[in-house]
C-alpha cells in the first residue's frame, strides 16, 4: 500500500524538523552534546504535539553510529532501523495494554541485557499514566537504578496520574500546544509538496479546528482531500468541519453594529435552519470580539502574532473596529460569554442566544439614548450650565459632605443634598435641597420646559435591598462608595485596588438591577453609574466602612447601656470580672416568624 498518511509522511526525522518545542528540542540537544543523558524522561502534553515523535528523535540520537549526537544521521543503519520500527534496542511499549505488574516484570527482567547494535537499550512507554499501581511500584527501583546502558522515555497526556514517586525520578519536559501560525506554516508546507490547493483562510480554519495539535491538523487536511480533492473549496471544507459559515457570523456582527434586533434574530433562524452547533456559533462570537478587541487596542503590525489570522480577516476586523469602542465591545464580550456558559445547561438554547442577540443590539442604543433625558429638560440660554453638569462625570466628594450649589439663573438641576446621620454614623437620606425658582424670562414658553426633579432615595435601605434581593453583588456594592447624586445619575466610585468589584457591578445584568431597584424606591427614572477613583479624589469611607463603624458604634451604645444596669454592675462587682461583649437577642416574635 502506496498511500501514508501525511501525519506519518511527514513526521519529523530530526530536532531541527520539530516545530513548537524549542524549549525541549535545545535541552535535549545540549544534552546529548555534553553526555549529560538522563536515565529516564517524562514527556507530557496534549495530543498530537510531538511526544513519540521526539522520543524516537532521542532514540536515534542515542543510538546513532556518530552519537551519542544533537544531529543524529538518519542514513546509518541504527538510524533507519529506528524510524522504520525494526531497531530490537529500541522497544515500544503501550502502556494502555500493558498494565499490570507482569509486564513491569519482563521490563525488569530484559533491561539487564545489552544493546545488540547501537549503545543504549532505550524503552519507550507511551500513555505511561494507564499503568496500574503496582505496575508503578514495580518499576521504581528500575527505574531509579537501572544499567548504565538503559534509557527510559515515558510519555502521557494526563500528568496528574503520574505518581509522585514516578516524576522525581525523571527529567520532566511538557510539550505545550503549537501556534496557529506554526500549524499554518506547516499546513501550507504539506499543501505546496503534495500539489494541494486551498485559500488562506482554508489553512486558518483547519488550524483553528486542529486546537493546537499537528498531527490533528494533518489528518483534516487528509480529509478535506478525499472529500474535495486537490482544489478545496472553502465553503465545503466549512461543511466538512461542521464549521458556522462566516456569513452568519458577519450578519449577526452587522447586526450588532447597525443596532437590528430583527436581523440578529433573522440571522439566528438562519442558522438554525441550516442545523448548526449553537454553542460553536456562540464560541465563535466570543472570539471574534476578542480579536476585534486586540485590533482595537493593538497597532497593526502586531495583528497577525496575536491574532494569527488570515489577511482578509484581518482586513474585516480593521474595517470593524471603527464602529465599536473598546468598552462597547468588552460588554459584548461579557454577554456572549455568558450566553455560552448558559447554553450548555439550557432546555432552551436557541431562546437563551436570541435573548443575548437582542440585547446585543439594543446596547449601544441604550448608551446612546441615557444622556437624552437631562438634556431634554434643558432650556437654551443660561439653563445649558445645568445640562452640561449632567453629562459631566462627578467629581467625588465624601459622603456626608454637601455639594457646591449652583450659581445659574436656572433652577438648580442634579444637586443633592447629603444628610448625614445622628451621631456621626452614616448618611441615610438624600435629597435635594430647597431653593426659590429663577424667574422664568419675558415670552418664555410655558410648555415643554419641565425642570428635573432629583433623585431622593434612603441609601442605608437600598443597601439593605440589594442584600435580600441580589446577595451576588451585595459584596461588590460594599467594596464602593457612593459619590453623589446628581440629577436622575446615581454615581458609585471604586478606589483602583477595588478593580475586581468595580468590574463585577459594572456588568450590564448588575447594573441593569440597581437601576431597576433604585427607580423602584425612588419612583423616578435613575442612571447608574460605575467609576474608578482617582488620586486627586477627596478620601473616604467605602460603604463597607461605613457598615462596620455604625455597627461599632451601636455596639458601645450597647456596651455602655450594660455596664450602667444595676443588675450587671452588682454582677461585675461580686466576681470582680469585665464586660467583654454585649449580644443583641432576637425577641421571641421574631424568632417565631
Amino acid at each position: 500500500m502506496d498511500y501514508q498518511v501525511s501525519a506519518r509522511k511527514y513526521r519529523p526525522g530530526t530536532f531541527d524538523d520539530v516545530i513548537g518545542q524549542p524549549h525541549v528540542v535545545q535541552t535535549l540537544v545540549n544534552a546529548m552534546t555534553t553526555k549529560r543523558i538522563a536515565q529516564a524522561y517524562l514527556f507530557s502534553g496534549t495530543r498530537g504535539v510531538g511526544k513519540t515523535t521526539v522520543a524516537r528523535i532521542l532514540a536515534k540520537a542515542l543510538n546513532c553510529e556518530q552519537g551519542p549526537t544533537g544531529m543524529p544521521c538518519g542514513i546509518c543503519v541504527n538510524c533507519m532501523e529506528i524510524a522504520q520500527g525494526h531497531s530490537v534496542d529500541v522497544i515500544e511499549i503501550d502502556g494502555a495494554s500493558n498494565t499490570s505488574v507482569d509486564d513491569v516484570r519482563e521490563i525488569r527482567e530484559n533491561v539487564k541485557f545489552t544493546p545488540f547494535k547501537g549503545a543504549y537499550r532505550v524503552y519507550i512507554i507511551d500513555e505511561v499514566h494507564m499503568l496500574s499501581n503496582s505496575a508503578f511500584n514495580a518499576l521504581l527501583k528500575t527505574l531509579e537504578e537501572p544499567p548504565p546502558h538503559v534509557v527510559f522515555i515515558f510519555a502521557t497526556t494526563e500528568i496528574h496520574k503520574i505518581p509522585a514517586t514516578i516524576l522525581s525520578r525523571c527529567q520532566h519536559y511538557n510539550f505545550r500546544r503549537i501556534a496557529k501560525t506554526e500549524i499554518i506554516a506547516r499546513l501550507r508546507h504539506v499543501a505546496e509538496q503534495d500539489g494541494i490547493k486551498l485559500e488562506e483562510r482554508s489553512l486558518a480554519a483547519l488550524a483553528r479546528a486542529s486546537e493546537g495539535s499537528m498531527r490533528d491538523g494533518l489528518s483534516l487536511l487528509d480529509q478535506a482531500v478525499a472529500f474535495g480533492g486537490k482544489s478545496i473549496v472553502h465553503a465545503e471544507l466549512e461543511t466538512l468541519l461542521g464549521a458556522v459559515p462566516q456569513e452568519l457570523l458577519r450578519s449577526l456582527i452587522q447586526a450588532i453594529i447597525s443596532q437590528d434586533s430583527a436581523a440578529a434574530l433573522r440571522s439566528l433562524s438562519q442558522l438554525i435552519e441550516g442545523g448548526h452547533d449553537l454553542r460553536a456559533y456562540c464560541a465563535d462570537v466570543v472570539e471574534y470580539l476578542r480579536n476585534l478587541l486586540v485590533v482595537s487596542v493593538t497597532a497593526s503590525q502586531e495583528w497577525p502574532a496575536l491574532i494569527g489570522a488570515s489577511a482578509d480577516d484581518l482586513a474585516q476586523l480593521a474595517a470593524d473596529k471603527g464602529s465599536l469602542t473598546p468598552e462597547h465591545i468588552q460588554q459584548l464580550f461579557a454577554l456572549f460569554t455568558q450566553a455560552e456558559d448558559a447554553l450548555r445547561f439550557s432546555a432552551h438554547p436557541r431562546f437563551v442566544l436570541e435573548t443575548a442577540a437582542v440585547k446585543a443590539t439594543r446596547l449601544l442604543r441604550k448608551e446612546a439614548v441615557a444622556p437624552e433625558q437631562p438634556a431634554r429638560a434643558a432650556s437654551s440660554g443660561p439653563t445649558q450650565t445645568a445640562a452640561v453638569r449632567s453629562e459631566t462625570p462627578p467629581t467625588s466628594r465624601p459622603v456626608g459632605a454637601a455639594p457646591k450649589p449652583f450659581r445659574s439663573t436656572a433652577p438648580p438641576a442634579a444637586a443633592p443634598a447629603i444628610r448625614p446621620a445622628p451621631g456621626g454614623a452614616a448618611a441615610k437620606t438624600i435629597q435635594p435641597p430647597s431653593s426659590e425658582p429663577a424667574t422664568r424670562p419675558a415670552g418664555a414658553p410655558t410648555t415643554g420646559a419641565r425642570t428635573p426633579q432629583a433623585v431622593t432615595l434612603d441609601w442605608e435601605r437600598l443597601q439593605e435591598e440589594v442584600g435580600h434581593s441580589f446577595p451576588n453583588i451585595a459584596p461588590f456594592l460594599e467594596m464602593g462608595r457612593l459619590v453623589a447624586i446628581e440629577g436622575n445619575a446615581v454615581t458609585i466610585g471604586f478606589g483602583k485596588q477595588a478593580t475586581v468589584a468595580r468590574a463585577m457591578l459594572e456588568k450590564s445584568d448588575n447594573i441593569h438591577a440597581l437601576t431597576s431597584l433604585c427607580e423602584r424606591m425612588s419612583g423616578q427614572p435613575v442612571r447608574v453609574r460605575v467609576v474608578e477613583l482617582t488620586d486627586t479624589d477627596p478620601p473616604g469611607p467605602t460603604m463597607a466602612q461605613i457598615r462596620t463603624a455604625k455597627e461599632q458604634e451601636q455596639k458601645l451604645v450597647l456596651l455602655e447601656r450594660a455596664k450602667a444596669h444595676p443588675v450587671v454592675k452588682e454582677a461585675l462587682e461580686i466576681f470582680g470580672a469585665e464586660l467583654a461583649d454585649v449580644r443583641t437577642i432576637p425577641n421571641r416574635q421574631e424568632v417565631q416568624e
